[in-house]
């Protein structure tokens, strides 16, 4: 066996995050308001700090990364470049099977690539406290983290069902000092609404941004941080693959496919985007790139949603994107892959696949724990359930090309170990999880709520 593990140096950490929204063909479709007119940024500086918003409306292709987040970065980047060797012996494929490590960081996940930005830019601007909304709980934790880091209270409002799966996810955030919520709650509007018509409400990310938002919109001093879906988190997570690339430089290789678990978009298109640059120059290694987002089969959002305007939330207090969506009311089913059950996608990464420029699978639950306990077995590493539907879709790939002799090299992003979500792996091997793949008449009468504007 030959090298399996680049680890650049301290000094190779990027200078600069990637916008994709520079090389897009045509210009991303503006957020809207309830009246079908664009969101102005006087409109969003209630929820977001000012250096915030400017990263998300950029069209500059490279911005630069403050000196002080580059240090905190230090505490673990750059991130390991992997080649999974014994994996491919198992599987006896002639492809090339490499994996970036995000686990690495002190949250476990890739999270933290975008709460220390978020956070540091935040305390420039002045604000008091920070709120946000977590699933599986890593970024939460991840956020708790950052704020910690520089002094800014964090309250969480956690999806009540990853709440109760995950208690050592929440003890995460309470020992970085961040103020944990099982959402929907009774503090909020939103909340209290929602508990009433069910008491049993087991909560949805779109529920929990709306308990967010809603709290910082009557809130002196608190701003809103995101963990996915909007254009300034993937800007900070294209981390990853820049880091991927020059990684793969020192290996003499270059993927001809990259998968990455796709939720609300973030970790899909950080690893992902910085490679369609490439594609975007011309790049003759890129030119026949395939991208492709891998979703859960029971929250199929890029496969079997619509391409629309929707809210980011369950109750409209966020602006209207164009995004794939399943509709704004859409209750996914309690998988434990907490951080993919989301009921729309990033509206760049949505972009990019309504053009055709990337490429979208969802896979079943039992098969992505198998495909984790089967990369944890040759490789040593236990993913977390959302990382497993990467390798899901990867093993699938390299299998095809045992079929076909095609050596091709394949690249996906292992965003984070899988520690504190024993518990799924307990119902894995009692043989008590099960698949759920959504009704189609269960996504249609959610999308039938669509607002009607754009």
């Amino acid at each position: 066996m030959g090298q399996t593990r680049i680890i650049l140096d301290e000094a190779e950490i990027p200078t600069h995050w990637y916008n994709v929204a520079a090389d897009l063909p045509s210009p991303p479709a503006p957020p809207l308001g309830p009246d079908g007119k664009p969101v102005g940024p006087e409109q969003m500086l209630a929820i977001f700090p000012g250096p915030i918003l400017e990263q998300e409306m950029s069209a500059e292709r490279w911005i630069p990364i403050p000196d002080e987040v580059r240090a905190a970065y230090a505490l673990w980047r750059p991130s390991p470049l992997c080649r999974a060797e014994r994996l491919e012996k198992i599987l006896g494929t002639p492809a090339k099977i490499f994996y970036k490590y995000e686990g690495v960081s002190p949250a476990g996940s890739h999270k933290p690539n975008s709460a220390i930005p978020q956070a540091w830019f935040n305390k420039v601007a002045g604000t008091k406290r920070l709120v946000t909304e977590t699933g599986a709980g890593q970024w939460g934790s991840s956020l708790a983290f950052a704020g910690q880091m520089f002094g800014l209270p964090v309250r969480i409002y956690m999806v009540k069902v990853s709440y109760e799966q995950k208690p050592y996810r929440r003890l995460m955030m309470q020992t970085w000092g961040g103020e944990v919520l099982a959402s929907p709650t009774n503090l909020t509007k939103t909340g209290r609404d929602l508990l009433a018509q069910d008491p049993n409400n087991q909560g949805s990310l779109g529920i929990a941004i709306s308990e967010a938002v809603e709290e910082v919109v009557t809130t002196p001093g608190s701003k809103y941080a995101l963990g996915s879906v909007l254009n300034h988190v993937i800007l900070h997570q294209t981390i990853v693959g820049l880091e991927a690339k020059k990684q793969f430089e020192k290996f003499g290789e270059y993927p001809d496919m990259i998968f990455a678990p796709c939720g609300g978009g973030s970790n899909f298109g950080g690893a992902a985007f910085p490679f369609l640059a490439d594609k975007a120059a011309g790049d003759k290694r890129a030119s026949n790139l395939r991208c492709v987002a891998v979703e859960p089969a029971s929250c199929p959002t890029l496969t079997k949603g619509v391409y629309a305007y929707d809210y980011g939330d369950a109750t409209g207090y966020t602006p209207l994107m164009k995004m794939y969506t399943l509709g704004h009311d859409f209750m996914p089913p309690g998988i434990h892959a907490g951080g993919l059950r989301y009921h729309g996608d990033s509206p760049l990464v949505s972009q990019l696949h309504h053009e055709k420029l990337i490429e979208a699978v969802a896979v079943p639950q039992v098969a992505t724990f198998e495909a984790g306990v089967m990369f944890a077995r040759a490789e040593g590493i236990i993913p977390a359930p959302e990382s497993c539907h990467g390798i899901r879709a990867c093993i699938d790939e390299a299998l095809r090309c045992k079929q076909t002799g095609e050596p091709k090299t394949l690249f996906f992003n292992l965003s984070g170990h899988g520690h504190f979500d024993m518990t799924a792996y307990e119902s894995y091997f009692a043989g008590k999880l099960t698949d759920f793949e959504y009704p189609a008449e269960a996504i249609q009468e959610s999308l039938r709520h669509l607002p009607k504007v754009g």
